[in-house]
C-alpha cells in the first residue's frame, strides 16, 4: 500500500480520487490539493459519502515548485499525480525531481502563451529522472493514454506489424447547454483551433484546422461527423512505432459546437494574447472560461455515450488485417458513480490505473515514459475491471479515407 499525492481538483481529479479511495488495498492513503482548497474539500466529502474513505485536502500553488516541493515533503507520497493544467508540468516535475518522488499526467506541457502541443519539454527530462532512480509516466489518460496502450495491445496479439492507425474520439453526449466543453474550456479551444497535423511516411503534414471531415457510423452513438486534428499520442506514437507509414487522430463535434466556436474566433474571444479592459490586461479565452459552465457541473444533465478507440492496419502471418479496439462509456453511468460526467470518467480512471501499476511495481522503470513502452496487459485487464471495458473487432478492411 501507498501514498498518493493528487494535484487538480477538476472532473478528472475528482474521478480519480474517488477510484482511488474504491482501491484503498493499494492506494492506503490519498492526499487531494489545489489552488483552491474548497473544491477538495467538495470532493473529499464525496468520496467519503460514496466510499467511506476519508482523503486529506490541501492548498497548493503547482506553479511555485518550492510550495508545491514543500506539499510533498510533507506529505511524503510514493507518487505525484499531476491533474493540474498542462501549463504546470514542468513545475510539477521539477518539484519532483527536488523532493525524489515519481511522477504521473494526463496531458503533455505547453506553454501558456502558445497553443504548442508536443513532448519535446518532458522528454528533455530523461536523464534528470534517470539519474535520480526515478520514474514519470506520460499522458496516463484516455486519449493519451489509453489510446495508446490499445496500440500497444493491438501491436502485441493481433498484428505482426502495423502500417496505419487511426484513433477515432466520439462524445455522443448531450449536456443541454448552448454552448460548453467537457474538460477544461481554455485547453479544450486552444487543441480545437489549432492547426490539424497527422504522421504519414515519416513526415508530419499540416492542415488548416477542422479542414477535413468524414463521417464515422460510432456503436450505441450513430453517425457523426469527425474532424482531423492533432493530438499529442500521435507524436509519442511515431517515435516508438516508426514502422507506421500514417497515424491519423479524428474528434466528433455537433454543428452547433463549431457554429459557436467560429463566432467567438471571429469576435476575438479565444485570443490567448493579452488585450487592455479598463486599464488592465486580461486574456479573452481565460475571460472566456470563465463564463462558460464549469465542466465538473455538467454531469447531473449530461445523457448519452463516448466511444473511443483504435483502428490498425497491417498484417498478421503475412495476411492483411484490419482491427478496432474500442471503449463506449455512458455519461449517466459515470455520474451515478463519481458524480462526474463520462469526459472526466475516461480520463480520471486510466490515471487512477496508472498510478497503480507505478506503485505496485507492475510497470516500472527509471527515466521519462509514454505509455505504448510498457505491456499493455494488465493495463487492459485493469480496464475491464474498473470501470471501461473494451472489445476487440476484426473489420472487412481498411477505412475508405
Amino acid at each position: 500500500m501507498s501514498k498518493v499525492l493528487v494535484i487538480g481538483a477538476g472532473g478528472v481529479g475528482s474521478v480519480a480520487v474517488h477510484k482511488m479511495a474504491m482501491n484503498s488495498d493499494i492506494f492506503s492513503h490519498i492526499t487531494l490539493a489545489s489552488r483552491r482548497v474548497a473544491k477538495c474539500d467538495a470532493i473529499a466529502e464525496s468520496v467519503k459519502a460514496r466510499t467511506g474513505v476519508v482523503i486529506d485536502t490541501a492548498q497548493v500553488d503547482a506553479d511555485d515548485v518550492e510550495a508545491t516541493a514543500a506539499l510533498i515533503a510533507r506529505v511524503k507520497p510514493a507518487l505525484v499525480v499531476n491533474l493540474a493544467l498542462p501549463y504546470q508540468d514542468l513545475a510539477i516535475m521539477d518539484a519532483c525531481l527536488k523532493t525524489g518522488v515519481n511522477y504521473l499526467d494526463t496531458a503533455n506541457y505547453e506553454p501558456r502563451d502558445e497553443a504548442k502541443f508536443e513532448y519535446s519539454w518532458q522528454w528533455a527530462y530523461q536523464e534528470r529522472f534517470k539519474a535520480a532512480g526515478l520514474m514519470a509516466l506520460l499522458g496516463s489518460g484516455f486519449d493519451p493514454g489509453v489510446t495508446s496502450v490499445f496500440a500497444s495491445y493491438l501491436k502485441k496479439h493481433h498484428l505482426d506489424r502495423i502500417d496505419t492507425l487511426d484513433i477515432l474520439d466520439c462524445n455522443g453526449g448531450d449536456h443541454g447547454q448552448h454552448f460548453a466543453t467537457n474538460f477544461n474550456p481554455e485547453i479544450n479551444i486552444r487543441e480545437v483551433t489549432a492547426p490539424a497535423r497527422h504522421y504519414e511516411n515519416g513526415q508530419w503534414v499540416e492542415s488548416p484546422p477542422l479542414s477535413t471531415k468524414q463521417v464515422f457510423d460510432f456503436e450505441q452513438v450513430g453517425a457523426k461527423n469527425m474532424y482531423l486534428m492533432y493530438h499529442e499520442e500521435l507524436e509519442s506514437l511515431a517515435k516508438h512505432y516508426p514502422e507506421i507509414k500514417r497515424i491519423r487522430f479524428w474528434m466528433t463535434f455537433g454543428d452547433a459546437y463549431l457554429k459557436h466556436l467560429e463566432v467567438l474566433q471571429n469576435v476575438g474571444m479565444t485570443r490567448i494574447d493579452p488585450v487592455m479592459h479598463e486599464g488592465r490586461e486580461i486574456i479573452p479565452l481565460q475571460f472566456l472560461k470563465a463564463v462558460l459552465p464549469e465542466p465538473a457541473s455538467l454531469g447531473v444533465t449530461t445523457k448519452g455515450k463516448t466511444n473511443i478507440g483504435d483502428i490498425a492496419t497491417g498484417e498478421k502471418n503475412g495476411k492483411p488485417k484490419t482491427v478496432y479496439v474500442y471503449q463506449i462509456c455512458d455519461h449517466e453511468e459515470a455520474y451515478a458513480e463519481t458524480g462526474n460526467q463520462a469526459v472526466s470518467y475516461t480520463t480520471g480512471v486510466p490515471a487512477m490505473i496508472g498510478a497503480a501499476l507505478v506503485l505496485t511495481g507492475a510497470w516500472k522503470g527509471e527515466g521519462v515514459f509514454n505509455m505504448e513502452q510498457f505491456d499493455p496487459d494488465p493495463f487492459m485487464d485493469m480496464l475491464n475491471t474498473h470501470g471501461l471495458p473494451w472489445q476487440v473487432k476484426e473489420l472487412d478492411g481498411p477505412l475508405g479515407f
